[in-house]
């Protein structure tokens, strides 16, 4: 069986998978890894440093000829770093959290694909009106910042309004199940994160990733102690997903209550990496990650696992 979607013509990919750009998870080694294996590897720029995004990116280009991309904060994106980005020739670039229609015409002035993840209808139309060639519709399940919509009554509800640009799911998959699912919610495929925190890849310590491999679902938290404590300017209505650690334990839900003194003894406590501090990203599906592996491995694994699942309900009709 082979998962041809509008994705995988779109982009000339193998696997309907696609590595979500998780902001120092994601470098080019994972990203040109997910892309090796078949799927879209994506690299987490976050914000935009012009000088990582060049190192990264050329660390993808070395490591695979596949279609890779990027992926940005467009609250915290300049024109500067988005020029530099498209020099260096990705497949796509991602646009999530914000407005994304003051870059939309540079990229698509050129040949890469325009990619914009949402969280609420509002942000689908939006995106639709721009010319996003992919939507990408993001659920509350996911690891890392994101917006109030479960993803399994958002991604249809999504599809629904997009005619014929392709839709991924996000949020809350780690596996082929949850491929299969997206699939068949209609989506073109599903954009992956915490399942490629675990591995060799990933630009993240090994306690790290023993943490994600040990967790369940009841280990994580959402909110903004993190973001408020380390001065981050993340837009209020995206609260972000971790594991839940003595810090947030503490202060989450109490965001106004952080002084300069709890703050800056946050700030201490992350740079010296204590991770009774340090937030690990991690979403609702990191109760299925229960080991490491190569991410192209990893890839595969989730392709033939969705392609089980998508055979055995088709014999239910049967």
């Amino acid at each position: 069986m082979t998962l041809r979607t509008a994705l995988t013509v779109r982009f000339g990919i193998d696997h309907p998978v696609v590595l979500a750009p998780m902001g120092g998870v994601a470098g080019g080694a994972l990203a040109a890894a997910v892309s090796e294996g078949g799927g879209l590897g994506l690299i987490g720029a976050g914000s935009g440093n012009q000088r990582w995004v060049q190192r990264e990116c050329g660390i993808a280009k070395a490591a695979t000829s596949n279609p890779w991309g990027i992926g940005f904060l467009t609250w915290g994106l300049t024109h500067e770093v988005l020029d530099a980005a498209i020099a260096q020739e990705p497949s796509a670039i991602m646009l999530s959290f914000g407005d994304p229609k003051p870059f939309v015409d540079t990229i698509r002035a050129t040949d890469i694909a325009v990619m914009v993840q949402v969280t609420s209808m509002e942000e689908a139309r939006r995106a639709l009106e721009v010319g996003a060639d992919v939507i990408v519709a993001q659920g509350s399940e996911a690891g890392g910042h994101g917006g109030g919509r479960a993803t399994l009554p958002f991604v249809p509800a999504v599809v629904d309004i997009a005619g014929t640009t392709p839709v991924l799911a996000a949020g809350g998959i780690a596996d082929g199940r949850g491929l299969a699912a997206a699939l068949t919610l209609g989506a073109a495929g599903a954009m992956i994160g915490t399942r490629f925190e675990a591995t060799p890849e990933a630009l993240l310590d090994a306690d790290e990733v023993e943490a994600i491999i040990a967790a369940q679902t009841v280990d994580t938290t959402r909110g903004r102690a993190i973001d408020v404590a380390s001065g981050a300017a993340w837009p209020e209505q995206y609260p972000a997903r971790t594991l839940r650690n003595r810090f947030t334990d503490e202060w989450q839900g109490r965001e106004s209550e952080l002084d300069d003194s709890v703050r800056q003894l946050y700030l201490d406590a992350v740079a010296r990496r204590d991770f009774d501090y340090v937030p690990i990203w991690a979403g609702e599906a990191v109760d299925m990650v229960t080991g490491s592996n190569d991410a192209a491995v990893v890839v595969a694994q989730i392709v033939a696992q969705a392609e089980r699942a998508i055979d055995a309900v088709g014999r239910l009709s049967a």
